[in-house]
């Protein structure tokens, strides 16, 4: 997504869930970040991981669901701490409300867009470490190059690719994607 804007004020779960609809934001520790629109690269590697994944799941006939942006995650129950991620895949169907998502997904990606990179590789990474996301993808188009955190082992652990590696999937063990195939 493109430049994030920052709204001061303490702001709610009912100051978020206020905003027009119309209106692209996330509520992290108070704040309300406003998102702009995000670019065509943006959004066709976004429909690419999407319809991978999909793809993927459909054929195992495997119970997660995977949701694009916009789609509100609300990482805990006790926080009021909301987020968008650009693909969420949750597997725990009690998870899902007509609002979102309740509790931290199983795997979330984020691409990064030039105005959001420390918002995505520092503040996204702490919240979703603290929430308990198993899998956290951080795919910078600009470097051409994906981070992939796999946070089920003590410490975490943490791989670096190219959009030219078959990225293995550490939540699916024989699923591995490739980002050439994308044709930027």
């Amino acid at each position: 997504m493109s430049a994030v804007l920052i709204q001061e004020n303490n702001c709610t779960e009912d100051d978020y869930y206020n905003l027009p609809e119309n209106i692209r934001a996330e509520l992290i520790d108070g704040q309300i970040y406003y998102q702009a629109a995000p670019s065509r690269r943006h959004q066709k590697i976004l429909n690419f991981l999407n319809t991978e994944i999909n793809i993927y799941i459909r054929s195992k006939d495997g119970s997660c669901e995977v949701y694009p942006s916009p789609f509100a995650v609300k990482l805990s129950e006790q926080e009021e701490n909301i987020v968008e991620p650009d693909i969420s895949v949750i597997c725990d169907p009690r998870k899902l409300t007509d609002r979102g998502c309740t509790g931290a997904p199983d795997w979330i990606i984020e691409i990064v867009s030039p105005g959001t990179s420390s918002h995505d590789y520092d503040r996204k990474l702490k919240l979703y470490l603290d929430a308990g996301v198993r899998e956290y993808w951080i795919v910078d188009p600009s470097k051409e190059s994906i981070l992939v955190y796999w946070m089920e082992t003590p410490g975490f652990e943490i791989s670096t690719y190219t959009f030219s590696d078959n990225i293995k999937v550490n939540l699916y063990r024989d699923l591995s994607i490739c980002l050439d195939k994308l044709n930027l």
